[in-house]
């Protein structure tokens, strides 16, 4: 009789010590976005400068990311997520008490490491504490935290700018990390699950410049041009490195990132989703409120807020979608939720001067309201097809793919929509600027051909990344709920 099924019991004081830890870091991640206007002001310096705060946080992410796998598998989950902590907490005093740029970027970037952490840890405690047939509502309370925190952020941080300064954002995030460092210090058990493997030097350095390539070509291509010496030679730098680290990792016994995870199909095809999907949706973070800030002229509290009904929504929904993957699939769950993101951002695609607030928080919401039924379930299928030694490498490569398609998917749709625009302003300039004769009316002419240039531009932007969704939308009808390898084998070696 083969009952002797592996009972899995969850450490849930690790899971909610975990979470809590990932739930302030997410929110991190764009807490500071809205406060960039006041950044700006107080230390004197260029929007080209101060994007740094979030695309330096984004750089970090992306070059630590990939060597998580290799210190997951190093050191204790105990260990790594204290390290991870107090290198948050660390970063998060150092930006709050910032006397100028250099040193809020600095607090940004050491945030930035522990973030870099948190998010593959948590992700592998979660898939090596429940079986596979629970992984779906444990991974649902983990979406929650992924989604919701990073979600309300420009909200939280709109309502902060509009009554205080902008350190504010840090000094709220400050105690929580010291509570969430002394409770995991305290809490958390020690256990000796590591395995005894070194660094691969070369690997680390190929890995850095790889990923950090590209994210700074990338990043930078909207502000200085795809032209730019700097953006090609980081591009080209980036990518060489990356093809030669994925190389060197075929050849070692034991990789930093192991390129195995895509042997397995369902782990490829949900990357492959991932990535599109990130591609496109990132451009509703961007655009949406350049034109409710500067092209209806809402205040940032209002950008905010209209963001909040999409995040409760979202919250709301990523336990349930955990049930409903564990019941139906992947696949039910991916088509009808890309069906309603991919409508949803088509609207998006034809906004107007007149449209109302109440109309684009519906929207907006019901744009949410279709991305939560797709990500964590897709993410998870994929993952469950993994044998579990191969659960660090998959959770580090999804977390790092999610950082680089989210910086591409931005430079692309911002470079669009600027090249856009400016045809749009060429072509307008012809149309209305000779019928004006007074300097006044003149000046009335250039404000409106820019504001309706910007319109298209950002409305041409929402069409590609829709035409983005439709290809996404293509790849989730070949979604299969998979075998775990671990049972394929054990399936194999009866058959013989």
């Amino acid at each position: 009789m083969e009952h002797s099924k592996e009972i899995i019991k969850p450490d849930y004081t690790l899971i909610v010590v975990l979470l809590a830890g990932a739930f302030v870091a997410f929110l991190a991640n764009t807490l500071l976005n809205i406060a960039l206007p006041s950044i700006m002001n107080e230390f004197q310096i260029s929007p080209s400068t101060v994007q740094w705060v979030t695309t330096g946080y984004m750089l970090v992410n992306g070059v630590l990311i990939p060597i998580t796998a290799f210190l997951i598998q190093r050191f204790s989950t105990k260990k790594l997520f204290l390290t991870a902590m107090i290198l948050f907490t660390l970063g998060t005093l150092v930006g709050g008490f910032a006397p100028n740029f250099g040193f809020l970027l600095a607090g940004r970037m050491i945030q930035a490491s522990g973030s870099a952490i948190m998010m593959p840890l948590l992700m592998n405690v979660m898939l090596n504490s429940f079986p596979v047939e629970k992984r779906g509502q444990a991974m649902g309370v983990f979406g929650l935290v992924m989604v919701f925190a990073p979600a309300i952020g420009p909200t939280l941080s709109g309502y902060l700018i509009q009554y205080y300064d902008w350190p504010i954002l840090f000094h709220i995030i400050s105690p929580v990390a010291l509570l969430v460092l002394i409770v995991a210090a305290f809490k958390i058990k020690e256990k000796n699950d590591q395995i005894d493997i070194k660094i691969d030097v070369i690997s680390v350095i190929l890995s850095t410049i790889g990923f950090g390539g590209i994210l700074y070509g990338f990043s930078s291509a909207g502000d200085r041009g795809w032209s730019d010496t700097i953006v090609l030679v980081t591009l080209i730098a980036g990518a060489v490195s990356l093809v030669i680290y994925v190389i060197r990792q075929s050849q070692l016994e034991k990789p930093m990132l192991d390129f195995g995870v895509y042997k397995y199909p369902m782990f490829s095809l949900s990357s492959a989703i991932s990535i599109t999907m990130n591609l496109a949706l990132f451009s509703g973070m961007l655009l949406m409120p350049i034109y409710l800030q500067i092209i209806r002229g809402f205040t940032p509290l209002e950008a905010g807020l209209l963001m909040l009904p999409g995040a409760i929504v979202m919250g709301l929904m990523s336990p349930i979608t955990g049930r409903l993957f564990d019941k139906f699939g992947a696949k039910t769950l991916a088509i009808i939720g890309l069906s309603i993101t991919l409508i949803s951002n088509y609207i998006f695609s034809q906004l107007t001067m007149e449209i109302s607030y109440t109309t684009l928080v519906f929207i907006f919401t019901i744009r949410m309201f279709g991305m939560s039924m797709v990500m964590m379930p897709v993410m998870t299928n994929g993952l469950n097809q993994l044998p579990n030694r191969m659960n660090p490498h998959g959770t580090a490569m999804n977390s790092t793919l999610n950082q680089v398609s989210g910086a591409i998917g931005s430079a692309l749709l911002v470079t669009v929509m600027q090249t856009k625009a400016n045809v749009a302003e060429g072509r307008l300039a012809n149309e209305i600027l000779p019928i004006n004769n007074s300097a006044e009316a003149l000046e009335q002419a250039k404000l409106q051909i820019s504001l309706i240039s910007q319109l298209e531009g950002i409305n041409f932007a929402f069409f590609v990344s829709t035409l983005i969704l439709a290809v996404t939308l293509c790849l989730a009808f070949f979604i299969k709920r998979p075998v775990p390898a671990e049972n394929e084998e054990k399936q194999t070696i009866k058959g013989m």
